[in-house]
């Protein structure tokens, strides 16, 4: 896949900013990703990613890292943190940044060390892409854990994105998989991704995946509109 989040990143870091990425989804959605967001100092995080990194601890992985700015955040702040990503752009963007840890790698064929904290903001989770796909993940992200370690992640209910019937219900079409699994199609100038999944997770279905998987799951806090963040430990 063309690395479209790399190059972009890349971009607005070498100075040469004039557009962002456009996203296209299954649900009928265009939109787009401020670049300068990405780039973003503590003070401009939302609410919920400020406490997430308030609560990391130990050595910390930062998976699906992007352009680093947590990363950054909690290396200033004295931790040891590694920032993983599998695009080169983003992880060399981290680099020029002054991150000094840095690892360009699939999260599934990650294996180097166990971590205190495993941190995956912007609904990271996303990359798991299908429900069904989410236990096995899980137990990968079990084996990255230091005993007493910690999983912390946001994402977000998209049920508000379906329409509400008379009665507060919602019409979710019967598409045979979780409504929370949205195809995604990125561009950023003359590039243009193949089409992927990514996975918007509710609470309480998250909640019912990691008890099975033998994972307490607390739900930590929640956003202003159907988000939350949750972290996870093993039992």
């Amino acid at each position: 896949m063309r690395d479209i989040l790399g190059t972009a990143l890349l971009d607005y870091q070498n100075g040469n900013y004039s557009e962002d990425i456009v996203t296209f989804s299954s649900l009928d959605e265009k939109d787009t990703i401020p670049l300068p967001y990405l780039f973003r100092a503590h003070s401009d995080m939302p609410v919920l990613e400020k406490k997430a990194l308030e609560l990391c601890r130990g050595e910390v992985l930062d998976i699906g890292c992007g352009a680093g700015s947590h990363s950054l955040y909690l290396q200033k702040k004295g931790f040891k943190v590694t920032a993983l990503d599998y695009s080169k752009g983003a992880v060399k963007t981290c680099q020029l940044r002054g991150i000094a840890k840095t690892e360009y790698s699939n999260i599934y064929n990650f294996s180097k060390g166990q971590f205190d904290t495993l941190l995956m903001l912007m609904n990271g989770i996303g990359i798991v892409g299908q429900l069904p796909k989410l236990g096995d993940f899980f137990e990968h992200l079990k084996n990255l854990l230091k005993p007493g370690g910690q999983i912390l992640l946001d994402s977000s209910d998209i049920i508000y994105m379906f329409d509400e019937d008379e009665n507060g219900g919602r019409w979710v079409p019967d598409t045979g998989s979780y409504y929370g699994q949205v195809e995604f199609t990125m561009k950023y100038k003359d590039l243009k991704s193949e089409p992927f999944l990514w996975l918007y997770i509710d609470y309480h279905t998250l909640e019912e995946v990691a008890i099975g998987r033998g994972l307490d799951c607390e739900l930590v806090s929640k956003g202003e509109h159907f988000d939350y963040l949750a972290r996870l430990s093993v039992k």
